[in-house]
């Protein structure tokens, strides 16, 4: 894996953070650790994985709804 996919990879792992992040405030869903998990990055070629990481119950409830 070249350099430069590792970055375009990183890049688009950072849009789609930031447009799940607008889509959920929308619906008035918070989600406050949704980022890119630091970990996945450490790697010489980083492959991100994105954290959507920890909620409230009431928050749950609503993402499970939106998404029904």
């Amino acid at each position: 894996m070249t350099a430069h996919h590792s970055a375009l990879c990183v890049e688009e792992a950072e849009a789609a953070v930031k447009e799940l992040r607008e889509v959920l405030e929308r619906a008035g869903i918070t989600l406050p650790t949704l980022r890119i998990d630091p970990a996945s990055l450490a790697r010489e070629a980083p492959c991100p994985l994105i954290e959507l990481g920890r909620c409230s119950v009431e928050a749950a409830q609503r993402l499970a709804a939106v998404l029904r």
